[in-house]
C-alpha cells in the first residue's frame, strides 16, 4: 500500500511540485535572500537526509501500521459514527490537520521539543529548501504524537497516506519564496497557509514567530486567535536572533545542535501593534 500510494504516486507528484516551486520562487522572489541559495541548499539537504530516511522507513510505516491496527480495535472517532465514506474522509483529514496545528504549537512551547525545532527556524532565509530542514529528532518525536492522533481520529491507512502527501506538498508551498499576486494570495489564504503567512512565522520577532502555526488549512489560527497577517514581507528578518551567525550554521553544527545548550531567544526589537498600513491582524499585507 505504501509503495503503491506514496512511492509510485505521491513521491513523483511531490518531486514535480518541488521543481515547479523552485522555478517559481527564482522567477518571482518574495523576500530578498541573505545567503547564496546553493550553499544553503547543500546544508539543508544534508540535514534532511536522516529525516527523509526516517520518514520513509519509520514514520510512514508506523502510521500505516497503527491505522491498520485501529481498524481491528475500532477505538478512534472515525469508528464511532455512521456516514458516507467521503464525508468520513473529509472529517478525518480535518482532524489530522488540526492535530498537526497543536503539534506545531507544542514544538514552540515545550523546551525539549524546541531544541529540535530550532534547527528548522534557524535558517537565515526562507525558501523551498527550508521545507526539508528538519532535525531527525523532531521526526522521531512526531511518531508518538501523530501516532496518537491516528489512533484518536480513527484514520485509515488510506487517510494517513493521502494526508501525508498533501501535508508534504503544503509544507513545500508555504515555505517557498514565491511571490504570488497579492489578491490571489489573500483569497488562497482564506483557506490554506500561504508563503506570506508562513514567512511571518519565521520572523526574528518572537511575537510574530508565536503565530501562524497552521500547516495546511489556515482556519486553525483564526479559530484560536494565533493568526498575524499584517506584516509586510520587507519588514521581516528571517531566523532566530540567538542563532543569527550564518557561518556558524553548518550542517554538522545543526545536526548536533539539539544536544547542546540551547540559547535563549534574544529580543532584537520591539514589535509594533501596527505594521505597515494595516491595523487588522487578519488582513494579509503585501
Amino acid at each position: 500500500m505504501i509503495k503503491k500510494i506514496f512511492d509510485l504516486r505521491g513521491a513523483p507528484l511531490l518531486i514535480i511540485a518541488f521543481g515547479i516551486l523552485l522555478v517559481a520562487e527564482r522567477k518571482r522572489q518574495l523576500r530578498k535572500r541573505n545567503q547564496p541559495q546553493i550553499k544553503r541548499g547543500i546544508i539543508n539537504s544534508i540535514v534532511a537526509i536522516p529525516s527523509f530516511s526516517l520518514l520513509r522507513l519509520v514514520f510512514i510505516p508506523a502510521m500505516v501500521k497503527l491505522a491498520l491496527h485501529n481498524r481491528t480495535l475500532k477505538l478512534g472517532l472515525n469508528y464511532q459514527y455512521n456516514a458516507n465514506p467521503l464525508l468520513k474522509g473529509i472529517i478525518t483529514f480535518l482532524a489530522l490537520d488540526y492535530t498537526n496545528y497543536l503539534w506545531h504549537i507544542l514544538n514552540h512551547k515545550i523546551p525539549l521539543l524546541w531544541r529540535f525545532h530550532v534547527v528548522h527556524h534557524s535558517d537565515p532565509d526562507l525558501d523551498i529548501t527550508t521545507a526539508f530542514r528538519f532535525h531527525f529528532g523532531e521526526l522521531i518525536g512526531s511518531v508518538f504524537f501523530r501516532g496518537a492522533a491516528v489512533l484518536l481520529t480513527g484514520a485509515s491507512a488510506i487517510h494517513v497516506l493521502i494526508y501525508e502527501i498533501l501535508f508534504e506538498g503544503a509544507t513545500q508551498f508555504h515555505h517557498s519564496n514565491w511571490k504570488l499576486p497579492i489578491r490571489l494570495e489573500k483569497n488562497l489564504n482564506k483557506v490554506i497557509v500561504t508563503p506570506r503567512m508562513h514567512g511571518i512565522h519565521h520572523s526574528m520577532i518572537r511575537q510574530e514567530t508565536d503565530s501562524n502555526y497552521s500547516v495546511i488549512f489556515s482556519w486553525w489560527d483564526r479559530l484560536h486567535k494565533t493568526v498575524r497577517l499584517n506584516v509586510p514581507q520587507e519588514m521581516i528578518t528571517i531566523g532566530v536572533p540567538s542563532y543569527s551567525n550564518p557561518d556558524e550554521l553548518t550542517a554538522g553544527y545543526l545536526l548536533k545542535l539539539p544536544f547542546t545548550k540551547i540559547r535563549s531567544w534574544e529580543q532584537v526589537n520591539e514589535i509594533r501593534d501596527v505594521r505597515g498600513n494595516s491595523t487588522n491582524k487578519n488582513e494579509l499585507a503585501e
